[in-house]
């Protein structure tokens, strides 16, 4: 149906003005969703879903973010250590599919950070306050609580070392 506007000039009716503009502004609306940063937090994984046809992952700082492939397009964002970095993903012939940014934060958790002068100690307290290892954590709290979860992961595991 057509109408006439004020000026004499014959208009699109409006719902096919905003169908039209659904249909060009669809795809923005979908790029955009695409680039927005991927959050997760650190010592914490997330699932994003690429492309299936993803044959390479490229990872810029591979110190702040580990990205795993898995079948069908799936990749598994670790956060390793704070920061930002980016990932691209490829196809076989080398085109860039995806290139998003990875943003690494700090942990979830209700976390306690005591200071003893310089050295630095982080405990979860969700209710009781356990040790927590934390990057920045000074390495003497961080390698004592490192090697009492690898000894505890050990006896369960049957492999103590005696």
């Amino acid at each position: 149906m057509w109408f006439k506007s004020l000026f004499g000039h014959s208009r699109a009716p409006v719902l096919g003005l905003s169908l039209a503009a659904a249909v060009l502004l669809g795809p923005a609306a979908t790029l955009a969703e695409v680039t927005d940063p991927i959050s997760v937090n650190v010592d914490q994984a997330k699932l994003v879903k690429l492309p299936g046809h993803v044959a390479t992952i490229v990872v810029g700082n591979p110190l702040i973010a580990d990205v795993t492939l898995q079948p069908g397009g799936l990749v598994v964002v670790t956060g390793k250590g704070y920061g930002a970095t980016n990932v691209i993903a490829m196809d076989r012939a080398g085109s860039i599919l995806v290139d998003r940014v990875i943003q690494v934060e700090g942990p979830s958790d209700q976390v306690v950070t005591v200071y003893r002068g310089v050295e630095r100690e982080s405990y979860s307290c969700m209710p009781v306050c356990q040790k927590r290892v934390t990057l920045g954590d000074s390495p003497g709290y961080f390698k004592a609580a490192m090697d009492q979860a690898n000894n505890l992961s050990s006896q369960a595991s049957g492999t103590s070392s005696k």
